[in-house]
């Protein structure tokens, strides 16, 4: 213990001779934070402007914007509320790969479902239920982020079907869908056309025929009424259909 105690002595007195033979204590100088240069930061973006609304109808970015909202969201629900858009897709334009069900990710009308009403589906046809997609512009590819669902203005494919010829024979001619209790739209729905739905709009719709579906992304309306802003130059027809009057021209 002396032997421990006499080390640490002579070590501090070593210290203080060291101090002592001119060497400086070295001492802590606070330097600023910013060194003079300016950053090299990239611009502040540009965000765009869109409006919310169009007339009395929400605009589709508008509707979106408002139903992901935890404020806004309230506003839809048990309201009933009108949306304008292009439609820039249908599910009934193209047919499947798979002649009893659409493929994942496929938005398509089986074969299996082509045709007039009184003949029904055979067994294993799993069609989904008529959809058309509406954009804010008629050009967006962007389906699955910036297009809302249109769905519960047709219950089947066969309706479409037996409408289109009815139409074909008399442009005067109406449908009534027993199923959904609405007439049909008319024109029917196609690409390209400027349309204002009104019904309920949310992340999920069950009044369908082909059971509930959900889309927490961009949402889904349950048509109760579409009305034709801009037509298109084609009328609506299922794949294979051949119709005299194939323009939207009388």
């Amino acid at each position: 213990m002396t032997h421990r105690l006499a080390t640490a002595t002579a070590i501090a007195a070593l210290a203080l001779t060291a101090t002592g033979c001119g060497q400086k204590e070295v001492t802590y100088q606070a330097e600023p934070a910013y060194s003079g240069k300016r950053p090299n930061l990239p611009a502040v973006p540009t965000l765009p402007n869109k409006p919310k609304k169009e007339g009395d109808s929400y605009t589709v970015p508008g509707a979106i914007h408002d139903l992901r909202s935890e404020v806004r969201k309230v506003d839809f629900e048990g309201k009933e509320v009108s949306i304008v858009g292009y439609i820039v897709k249908t599910n009934f334009e193209t047919l499947c790969k798979d002649e009893k069900k659409p493929e994942e990710g496929e938005d398509c009308v089986p074969s299996c479902a082509v045709h007039k009403e009184g003949k029904g589906d055979p067994e294993g046809c799993a069609a989904p239920s008529p959809t058309f997609w509406i954009a804010e512009s008629k050009d967006e590819k962007d389906i699955r982020t910036k297009a809302i669902q249109v769905k519960g203005w047709a219950s089947n494919f066969a309706k479409i079907y037996t409408f289109v010829e009815e139409l074909d024979k008399d442009d005067k001619a109406e449908m009534d869908d027993v199923f959904t209790g609405l007439k049909l739209p008319k024109p029917l729905p196609i690409a390209g056309a400027k349309v204002k739905v009104t019904g309920t709009y949310a992340v999920t719709f069950s009044g369908s025929s082909g059971g509930s579906a959900s889309n927490p992304r961009t949402g889904i309306i349950g048509a109760k009424k579409i009305e034709t802003v801009t037509m298109a130059p084609m009328r609506a027809k299922l794949p294979g259909m051949k119709v005299r009057n194939p323009s939207n021209k009388p």
